[in-house]
């Protein structure tokens, strides 16, 4: 009787299921990747996540930055990873971006959007553009009017080609009539740290890896993409009242390997919620001034098609870059 009765049991476990996927979830720690250095926005938004999460999983999330491609190096390692809920990507908007990129430069994608499952959107926030304190561009006007006196010898940085602030520099350039040259660096950190070392000239950032050096006196923002001012820049105008039909948010996400199975995504999904409600984590996103943009996973999902739609334009339009 008690052989019979283990043996019905097993037959109710789903084929191809190991025993040990039965257990609660998480029962060990998560890795959550940010596929760019320290010090830009999928890391500063990555880190109170993770802690917040890991306090309401009562499991470790660990941060794991892999840099590299503009990202394409550890969200191809995320789309890798087994599909158990203890990989998670905590990506930007650029996720959408890189596989239509790669396709212009000729390249099999490192990655395809549809190898991951939304969890939740965290955060979004208009980037500003930004350049030396102590260089000759006080206003947007002097930077376009230097631009267009010498085409393509004022320069910026980004996290990478066709990483995000790529693309909203050239979304700028494009509505201004002007050419820049692109630098293009492994991460939105080091591209901060190469504006303040003076080897560039401007850079679109996210305003929680500036705001800190704008503030400091050693950075000055001379406007930012979205439709309207952002209340932690109250002085600083939007590309739009300046008359440039510019728009352009950085945005961070939380996402799993596609095949993940759906109670472990549910048990994601929810503690995403509970962190972007968590006081600790509001006020930890409150002091990178950075605002919570929470929308669970089919908000998200509809969210993503359209802004993938819009960015894929954008990058077509940018069109084949010279490999160097």
């Amino acid at each position: 009787m008690k052989r019979r009765t283990l043996l019905a049991g097993a037959a109710m476990l789903p084929l191809g299921v190991p025993v040990r996927a039965q257990e609660a979830f998480p029962s060990r720690p998560i890795t959550m990747i940010v596929p760019f250095p320290p010090g830009g926005v999928a890391d500063i938004t990555g880190r109170p996540t993770a802690h917040v999460m890991g306090k309401l999983l009562k499991q470790s999330v660990v941060v794991q930055n892999k840099g590299g491609a503009g990202g394409s190096v550890g969200t191809a390692q995320a789309a890798r990873a087994a599909p158990d809920g203890y990989t998670i990507l905590m990506a930007l908007s650029s996720i959408s971006v890189l596989p239509v990129a790669d396709r212009l430069q000729g390249r099999t994608p490192a990655y395809e959007l549809d190898q991951f499952a939304p969890i939740a959107l965290i955060s979004a926030d208009p980037t500003v553009l930004v350049v030396s304190a102590d260089g000759p561009y006080k206003t947007l006007k002097d930077l376009v009017e230097a631009a267009k006196a010498k085409p393509g010898t004022i320069n910026y940085g980004s996290s990478g080609v066709y990483g995000t602030l790529h693309v909203a520099m050239e979304i700028f350039a494009d509505a201004a009539g002007i050419k820049l040259f692109h630098i293009p660096y492994q991460g939105g950190g080091p591209a901060v740290a190469a504006l303040l070392g003076g080897q560039i000239d401007a850079l679109a950032s996210g305003p929680s890896a500036a705001i800190g050096q704008i503030k400091a006196g050693k950075m000055r923002a001379l406007a930012v993409w979205g439709d309207k001012r952002l209340a932690s820049l109250p002085d600083v105008p939007s590309m739009k009242e300046l008359g440039y039909d510019a728009t352009f948010y950085i945005w961070s996400g939380l996402f799993a390997p596609a095949a993940t199975p759906s109670p472990i995504l549910m048990t994601l999904r929810d503690a995403a919620r509970r962190t972007a409600e968590d006081p600790e984590f509001k006020e930890a996103m409150a002091k990178v001034e950075t605002p919570i943009a929470y929308l669970d996973a089919p908000a998200f999902k509809t969210f993503l098609d359209k802004d993938a739609a819009r960015l894929k334009v954008a990058v077509e339009r940018i069109g084949k870059v010279p490999e160097k």
